[in-house]
């Protein structure tokens, strides 16, 4: 009980930390994964499909959030040329700006995780790494 008490209160506290960063900016932080998967992307753009399988949420989930970035002029949706039934989601130049502003106030704020060195962000991630393969987060291999 000790465990799960502290990793969740844990969430919560970064999770606060950081959508007081990314708020300013009109979005959440998985508005923020969105926009980081999409400046990662070759061409800036992803399917809807492809971007709730890398963030590992539900459809709905990823056409919520992209349907507010693109309220908010941070991401364009158009037909997938590539499939005649789904949708690609594309990050505009106004969408980048956001999240690279964003991005630099995160990393100043070493993501919530200043209180941590480095050989105990690597010891966090060993720790949860079992629970997230089981999850399917990524493959079981020693990477990491």
């Amino acid at each position: 009980m000790a465990a799960i008490t502290s990793i969740m209160r844990a969430q919560q506290i970064l999770l606060s930390e950081v959508d007081a960063v990314v708020k300013p900016y009109g979005l959440t932080f998985a508005r923020y994964e969105a926009l980081v998967l999409l400046t990662f992307s070759q061409k800036g753009e992803l399917p809807m499909s492809k971007i709730g399988e890398r963030l590992m949420v539900h459809p709905t989930s990823v056409t919520n959030t992209v349907d507010r970035l693109q309220a908010a002029g941070f991401v364009e949706k158009r037909p997938n040329p590539n499939d005649g039934r789904g949708t690609l989601a594309a990050i505009t130049d106004k969408g980048r700006e956001v999240c690279d502003a964003a991005t630099r106030e995160l990393m100043a704020m070493d993501f919530g995780l200043g209180v941590y060195d480095a050989g105990q962000l690597e010891e966090i991630f060993r720790l949860f790494r079992p629970l997230r393969v089981a999850a399917g987060d990524f493959a079981d291999d020693p990477v990491g």
